[in-house]
C-alpha cells in the first residue's frame, strides 16, 4: 500500500469547498461501501487477505494497492486520517494509540542524537519529560525556554536548530503563543515548528495556516469529546508525513485500533457544535468566577484581562471551554473546593461533554519541580477547569459554594 489516505471502496467526493465547517464535519471524506451504509463502517480486522501469493507479493513491493496489515492501514482509520486532514486543511494525517503517542512519534522520528529541539517552557507534565529526560538520553539537546518572551526565541534560535515544539493555549495556564512570529524564527533556524493544537481545537485555530509546519492533537480531549476512547494524531505535509513520520509509526507499531477510530468520527460529527457551547459556558462562568470572594485571580482566554487577549482574537475563534483559576489558601483551599463539587467531577482528562477539575501541582505537572511550577504560574491554588455541556448558571452557583469552601480553611 503505497499510500495511505485511500480505500478499496468507492468514494464520494471528498469534500465541497463551498460546504461549511459544520458540513463538512459530518459529510468530508465518506468511504461507503457496496452496502451503502449512512455510518462509516467499523473494520475491526487484524489482517487481510489476498487472492494470489503474487498479489501478496506486488503489495510488499508497493506496485499495487491493498491493505497488508492493520498496524499499516485500516479503512476506518483511513477515513479519520483523511477527514482530519481536510479539516486541518493538511495534506495528510497520521493518528497514533493516544495523544502523547502523537507528541512523542513527532519528535523521535525527527530528531537523532546531535540535533537540537527549543520548546516552550509551558507544557503538559508527560510532554515535559519527554524533553527533558528521553530526548536527552538519546543525545539530542533540548532547550526550554519561555515562550512569550520574543527576544528568547530570536535568541534560543539564532543556533541551527531540528524541531521546535509549542503548545498553544499551554497547559494549565492558557499561555497564547504567536505562532506567526515563532514560526519565522524556527524556519530560520531550518527548524520543523510542531504546535500542539488540544486546547484550541481543530475548528478554533489553524496553526499550518499561520505557519506551523505540523499540528498534534490528543484525540482524546474534544475530538471524541465524551470521554471514551484513547487516539491522537499528527498532521502536516504528505513528504513529511510518508517519508518522515510514517515508517517510524509502522515499524515502532503505535497505531490506533480501528475501533476507537469509529468513535472518533462519531465525536467529530458534533465537535463544532460541542465547541462553540462549552466556548459560551465557559465566557459566563470564568466572568462569574472572577466575582467570587474564594477566587484570588482567572485565567481565561475570552476575558479581556487575559495578557494575550489581543494575539488571541487573530488566532482562535473563541476563548475556548478552559478555565485555569486560584482559590485562597493554596493546596488546601483548592482541595476544599474541589470536594465541594457534585456536578464538576474531578478527573485530569478535559474537553469532555461534562465538566471536568483537577489541581495540576499534584496531578498532570506533579513531576515538574515546584520551581518550574512556579516560574509557569502554576501555585498550589490554581484549579485548571474544563467546561462542558451543562447550563453555565449551575456551574456557576456550584462554583459560588465551592470557592466558599475554599475561604473557610
Amino acid at each position: 500500500m503505497e499510500g495511505f489516505l485511500m480505500s478499496q471502496f468507492p468514494k464520494q467526493t471528498k469534500t465541497d469547498s463551498a460546504w461549511r465547517l459544520a458540513t463538512q464535519l459530518l459529510h468530508n471524506a465518506p468511504n461507503r461501501t457496496v452496502h451503502g451504509e449512512t455510518s462509516e463502517a467499523l473494520f475491526m480486522t487484524s489482517g487481510y487477505v489476498y487472492d494470489s501469493a503474487e498479489q501478496a507479493a506486488a503489495t510488499f513491493e508497493g506496485t499495487i494497492e491493498h491493505y497488508q496489515y492493520s498496524r499499516y492501514g485500516n479503512p476506518t482509520v483511513d477515513t479519520l486520517q483523511e477527514r482530519l486532514a481536510l479539516l486541518e486543511g493538511a495534506e495528510a494525517c497520521l493518528t497514533m494509540s493516544s495523544g502523547m503517542g502523537a507528541v512523542s512519534c513527532a519528535l523521535l522520528s525527527h530528531v537523532k542524537s546531535g540535533d537540537r529541539v527549543v520548546a516552550a517552557k509551558a507544557l503538559f507534565g508527560s510532554t515535559h519529560w519527554l524533553l527533558t529526560h528521553l530526548l536527552p538520553s538519546y543525545g539530542v539537546e533540548t532547550v526550554l525556554i519561555d515562550g512569550l518572551d520574543e527576544a528568547a526565541w530570536k535568541d534560543a534560535l539564532s543556533f541551527p536548530t531540528k524541531a521546535v515544539l509549542i503548545e498553544t493555549p499551554s497547559n494549565p495556564m492558557l499561555d497564547v503563543l504567536d505562532i506567526r512570529k515563532i514560526s519565522e524564527y524556527a524556519h530560520k533556524a531550518g527548524a520543523v515548528l510542531m504546535v500542539d493544537n488540544v486546547f484550541a481545537t481543530p475548528v478554533g485555530q489553524r496553526p499550518l495556516a499561520l505557519g506551523a509546519d505540523v499540528v498534534i492533537y490528543s484525540c482524546t480531549k474534544h475530538l471524541d469529546g465524551q470521554g471514551r476512547t484513547l487516539g491522537g494524531a499528527v498532521l502536516g505535509s504528505h513528504q513529511w508525513i510518508t517519508e518522515t513520520l510514517q515508517p517510524f509509526v509502522r515499524n515502532t507499531g503505535n497505531s490506533l485500533s480501528p475501533f476507537n477510530a469509529w468513535v472518533l468520527l462519531k465525536g467529530l460529527e458534533t465537535l463544532d457544535l460541542r465547541a462553540r457551547t462549552m466556548a459560551q459556558n465557559a465566557a459566563s462562568v470564568a466572568d462569574a468566577l472572577a466575582e467570587m470572594p474564594g477566587v484570588k485571580n482567572v485565567r481565561y482566554i475570552g476575558r479581556a484581562d487575559h495578557p494575550q487577549r489581543e494575539l488571541a482574537k487573530k488566532q482562535m475563534r473563541d476563548g475556548g471551554s478552559l478555565i485555569a483559576f486560584e482559590v485562597v489558601n493554596g493546596q488546601k483551599g483548592a482541595f476544599a473546593c474541589m470536594n465541594a463539587f457534585s456536578i464538576i467531577a474531578i478527573s485530569n482528562n478535559l474537553g469532555d461533554a461534562r465538566s471536568l477539575a483537577t489541581h495540576p501541582a499534584t496531578t498532570t505537572h506533579k513531576k515538574i519541580s515546584a520551581e518550574e511550577r512556579a516560574e509557569l504560574g502554576i501555585s498550589d491554588g490554581v484549579i485548571r477547569l474544563s467546561i462542558g455541556l451543562e447550563d453555565p448558571q449551575d456551574l456557576i452557583e456550584e462554583l459560588k459554594q465551592a470557592t466558599d469552601a475554599a475561604l473557610k480553611i
